[in-house]
């Protein structure tokens, strides 16, 4: 089952919500991120990927958390920030795709 995750006050989140059905879109913020689940992301698409350096959230972070990233320090702050999440992540339970 395709499934949306993504914050609802993200325009492009709003768009794909708005074509899957609101049943089927994950809130990061209001429902979290699973470890095991973003391991799955990190593994098909790198955290490079989905690591949101755009984001209001990582300008928000001190100049130490944002300095000398490598995976799993990535991946840390991804599930402390779930924000950082670059979205809307696509999830059909075989294939993994971010953006609309």
């Amino acid at each position: 089952m395709l499934t949306v995750y993504g914050l609802k006050t993200c325009d492009a989140c709003r768009k794909a919500r708005k074509a899957v059905g609101e049943h089927r879109f994950h809130d990061l913020r209001e429902h979290g991120l699973d470890a095991a689940l973003l391991d799955r992301w990190i593994a098909a698409l790198g955290w490079q990927a989905l690591l949101n350096r755009r984001s209001t959230t990582w300008r928000s972070l001190d100049e130490t958390d944002r300095a000398g990233l490598d995976a799993s320090r990535a991946r840390g702050l991804m599930l402390a920030h779930p924000a950082l999440v670059k979205r809307p992540v696509i999830d059909d339970g075989g294939t993994v795709r971010i953006g609309v």
